[in-house]
């Protein structure tokens, strides 16, 4: 998914769960960007993610961001 994002002009900032991820995407949106937020696939992650993350899978997303047009 991400490739295809890239593609459109999105950036991948970060993946975080809540309440990091509505702090993020409100100062992205005030900054002037426009926010996506995605699931997360544990099978899109790192080993070490894997580990620490597949009890908390559903809670996590992956913010990207672009510049308005």
């Amino acid at each position: 998914m991400s490739v295809k994002l890239e593609k459109q002009g999105w950036v991948k900032r970060t993946t975080i769960d809540e309440p990091r991820l509505s702090e993020i995407t409100e100062l992205y949106t005030s900054l002037g960007f426009e926010v996506r937020v995605e699931p997360v696939k544990l099978d899109e992650l790192d080993e070490d993610y894997k580990k620490c993350y597949k009890n908390i899978i559903d809670e996590l997303k992956t913010v990207y961001v672009r510049k308005r047009k």
